[in-house]
């Protein structure tokens, strides 16, 4: 059982069971042919022996002695036209003669209490007939059909052997993917060896590595966002250290107030780094991406609700033009996030106007769009700001450099793609596409 579970031995037993059954089959043909042949063979020495007789005129006596011989199958009978034995062979003990009114040429009789094949054949002067017992043809011819079997009784072990051989040889280039694979240790994510390797298998070890290698990418990913977020949390985690020692010693009264609002302000600051941490980890690529109607106009509305206190403490006026009802399968947590961190972006940078679009694109695929009056990005810069903790050129704003890091993830997420262009109202245009409706 355990040879069958390979796929050495699965082939094996399916060529060996087919070998087999050829085999059987070849023989059993072989088996027949060569007994028709050697009745054939028979009828023909039973014809040149009484063709022989009848044309010699009389038989000599040495013939008579070698033709009496108990060791000679054959029987033969010499009649006159009258109807008189003028010779026979017959053994001793057999009493019985052949009928004396022959069938010329070939014909079967039961004499003797066993089958005899006979041909006879005539002159103007006499008969000849020649007989043979048919159970001693069958065992000749048994006989000779059974050798010529035997070569292939000793072919299928040897046919075996070289087909375990070849299979062997065959599924090496598989061995050989195996031991790679089982060499690697657990972080081990090289491609496995596709050379030699049959046409069946390569496109399936040929995925196995693009798996392997978008594995490799994703572990790459996960180390950088881990060192990054270490690196960024250091500094916040610092920072609230400090405060904290100079609230306690801090004097009551105004100056701890201001310590407390410091250490507040530092909480605050890092809880909104470990939120943004923990959105970016979510739309990281591998990460199960959730799938459930929404409406796209409503999400938005949601997302400007979220930021709405915060932009009417700056002064910004945030506006939406959107239909009644905007259908589409996706994250809603994860969208309204991205849409979110992209308002949050204009309201910190300076912007004074906030204008959201939740539309349907040229070829009817669903559209998010922000445009702002504020500073927006140099064309230069546009590339960068998507990296991780990329923070724009003005220092005095607070942020953890992951918002529009948070938005491509999440847009690529979800089927979406992030292009920067320049706003009709000098500002930046952030645009959320899908490539169909």
């Amino acid at each position: 059982m355990k040879l069958l579970s390979t796929l050495r031995g699965r082939l094996f037993a399916l060529l060996a069971v087919l070998g087999a059954v050829t085999a059987v089959a070849v023989a059993g043909a072989t088996y027949v042919s060569v007994r028709a042949e050697a009745d054939e063979l028979f009828d023909y020495q039973l014809r040149q022996t009484a063709l022989s007789l009848r044309d010699q005129g009389r038989i000599a006596s040495e013939e008579a002695t070698a033709l009496a011989a108990p060791s000679l199958d054959y029987l033969v009978q010499i009649w006159s036209v009258q109807g008189l034995e003028i010779y026979s062979s017959r053994p001793q003990g057999m009493t019985e003669a052949l009928p004396a009114r022959a069938v010329l040429g070939y014909s079967n009789l039961h004499l003797a209490g066993q089958d005899w094949r006979v041909f006879s054949a005539a002159t103007p002067l006499r008969v000849v007939q020649v007989a043979q017992p048919l159970a001693v043809r069958q065992r000749l011819a048994a006989v000779a059909a059974l050798r010529s079997v035997v070569p292939v009784a000793v072919a299928l072990p040897l046919v075996a052997m070289a087909i375990w051989w070849l299979l062997g040889v065959s599924l090496a280039p598989l061995a050989r993917v195996t031991r790679a694979a089982q060499a690697g240790g657990a972080n081990a994510l090289d491609p496995l060896p596709t050379a030699d390797l049959p046409g069946e298998v390569a496109p399936l070890v040929e995925a196995f590595n693009d798996l392997l290698g978008r594995l490799s990418s994703a572990f790459q990913a996960q180390r950088s966002f881990v060192a990054d977020a270490a690196h960024e949390l250091r500094s916040p985690l610092t920072a609230l250290k400090l405060q904290l020692g100079l609230l306690r010693d801090s004097a009551p009264g105004e100056e701890q107030d201001q310590a407390i609002a410091r250490l507040r302000g530092g909480i605050d600051r890092a809880v909104h780094l470990v939120e943004q941490l923990l959105a970016l980890a979510r739309a990281e690529p591998g990460a199960a991406a959730a799938q459930f109607p929404l409406d796209l106009a409503d999400l938005a509305r949601q997302a400007i609700a979220d930021v709405q206190t915060l932009a009417d403490k700056a002064g910004v006026a945030v506006s939406l033009t959107a239909p009644d009802a905007l259908p589409l399968s996706g994250d809603p947590q994860a969208l309204r996030g991205a849409l979110r961190n992209l308002i949050d972006n204009a309201v910190k940078y300076g912007a004074r106007a906030v204008h959201v679009s939740a539309l349907r694109g040229p070829r009817g695929a669903p559209l998010l769009r922000v445009d702002d009056d504020g500073p927006g990005i140099p064309l230069e810069a546009r590339e960068r700001v998507f990296d991780r903790f990329q923070r724009g050129e003005n220092a005095d704003v607070e942020g953890s450099g992951l918002g529009l890091a948070i938005v491509q993830a999440a847009a690529r997420q979800q089927g979406a793609s992030v292009t920067l262009d320049t706003s009709p109202a000098g500002g930046l245009r952030v645009e959320i596409a899908w490539p169909q409706a």
